[in-house]
């Protein structure tokens, strides 16, 4: 039998990303393709499964540990694999396709050197929850999974059943604890000298109140998604100095040509949405006027000759923003197919975090509800969004009468620091020129 390393395969654009779980132990014979851990990023979580069949003989993460592509899981004894030569130098060994998971390592030499492995194991036992190498708590995975759910730190929490573990009563009785002011997590008790309430801007404190004093109430805990994105909104609504232009479009004739080629194109089950045009107008638009196509970076601005856009899309577990990569280059029929599939990703929870990274600009659309305009938030390190709300038909004049046209609301927010007025202006008239005559996006 060969020893095997398990590596992180492509997670996207994440430079790192948190080890939240650990699904197997020293010892724990795993088949191909099985989940190893559970890893986390700001957007996402994903499994980190494995591409080789064995016997696990050492982990090499722990939690809480930030792992990246490349870096290596744990150590595998291959089923049905060939053995290395231990004579064989391990600048010699064949390295693995960077589409492959897994690389060979030299067997051990001597004795001696299985000795000193077989020692490391033994002193970091996968499920030991005493163990402070490895920090696991000793908990059922259903049980690690409801913490999560909850937000609950699992290693804060005591355990009443056999040797210390942690049940789902547990979990439940540490959450009321913390509702009620009775207890304080880690988390919140490092926030709070910071001014976690506004203490920290010179705010006063956020008010407590006692609500159900007034009246039945019912409470739920916050979605993973929801906490993550509110944060990152937060940052970003504070920290960014950003101002909103209002306007219109008229996109009678876009909204006829729309319709039309939906029934063209009945059969190939493409749908193609106002949405689609949109993005392609707004890539004209950035190449037009490349600082909203920009990011800051210190006191320089990272102008991108990539053209990448996101567009928000509502599930039942949050707001999401997949991206269109190379917008660009695509034409509406295929940018129609791909929102599908990526919003269909999206409402299933299967959209992975190369899906949604890497968006130079975005789009938010509430077309489909309704609403006359908003401002929306920057999605950072990006310096503009665009919100969109319900087109109307409204009386406009031509020079002689008034006349129904379909107007379409857009709401241009920007980032003061890189973006000015002036260009606001020209760039929102800009896109409403487009979208009024598709045919500007040729020039």
């Amino acid at each position: 039998m060969a020893l095997v390393e398990v590596k992180v395969p492509d997670i996207g654009d994440f430079d790192e990303v948190a080890v939240i779980e650990l699904m197997v132990k020293v010892g724990d014979t795993i088949k191909a393709e099985q989940s190893l851990i559970t890893v986390e990023s700001d957007k996402a979580a994903m499994e980190i499964p494995s591409s080789t069949a064995g016997v696990v003989k050492e982990l090499r993460v722990k939690l809480g540990d930030k792992v990246k592509q490349g870096s290596v899981v744990l150590v595998l004894e291959a089923s049905g694999a060939v053995s290395v030569p231990a004579e064989v130098p391990a600048a010699a060994a064949p390295a693995a396709a960077p589409a492959v998971q897994s690389a060979p390592v030299a067997a051990p030499a001597t004795d001696a050197a299985v000795s000193v492995t077989s020692s490391m194991v033994a002193a970091t036992p996968a499920h030991n929850p005493g163990a402070p190498t490895l920090g696991l708590p000793h908990a059922s995975p259903s049980v690690r999974k409801f913490a999560r759910e909850l937000g609950v730190p699992l290693e804060e929490v005591k355990g009443n059943g056999p040797k210390g573990r942690i049940s789902q009563d547990d979990v439940q009785a540490f959450t009321k604890d913390v509702m009620a002011g009775a207890t304080q997590t880690k988390a919140q008790a490092a926030k709070a000298p910071a001014g976690g309430d506004g203490a920290a801007l010179g705010l006063i404190p956020w008010p407590k109140v006692d609500f159900a004093k007034f009246g039945p109430i019912e409470r739920k805990e916050m979605g993973r998604i929801k906490k993550i994105s509110g944060a990152n909104l937060l940052r970003n609504a504070i920290m960014i100095p950003a101002v909103t232009n209002h306007d219109d479009a008229d996109i009678t004739e876009l909204e006829a040509f729309r319709v039309s080629t939906n029934k063209e194109n009945e059969k190939s089950g493409v749908k193609v949405t106002m949405l689609a045009f949109l993005i392609k107008a707004c890539v004209a638009a950035l190449k037009k006027y490349p600082e909203f196509n920009s990011s800051l970076d210190g006191d320089a601005i990272v102008y991108k000759n990539y053209w990448h856009i996101g567009f928000a899309a509502d599930t039942p577990n949050g707001l999401m923003v997949p991206v269109i990569r190379d917008a660009d280059k695509k034409g509406i029929l295929q940018i129609s197919q791909e929102m599908g599939e990526l919003a269909k990703k999206a409402r299933d929870g299967k959209l992975g975090p190369a899906e949604m990274t890497g968006a130079t600009f975005t789009i938010s659309s509430l077309g489909g509800i309704g609403g006359k305009y908003f401002t929306p938030i920057i999605n950072a390190p990006e310096v503009a969004i665009l919100g969109v709300c319900k087109s109307t038909q409204e009386p406009v004049w031509d020079g002689k009468q008034f006349v129904p046209r379909l107007m379409l609301p857009l709401s241009l927010t920007w980032d003061h620091r890189v973006i000015d007025g002036a260009a606001a202006a020209r760039f929102n008239a800009y896109l409403g020129q487009i979208l009024g005559d598709f045919r500007r996006v040729l020039l």
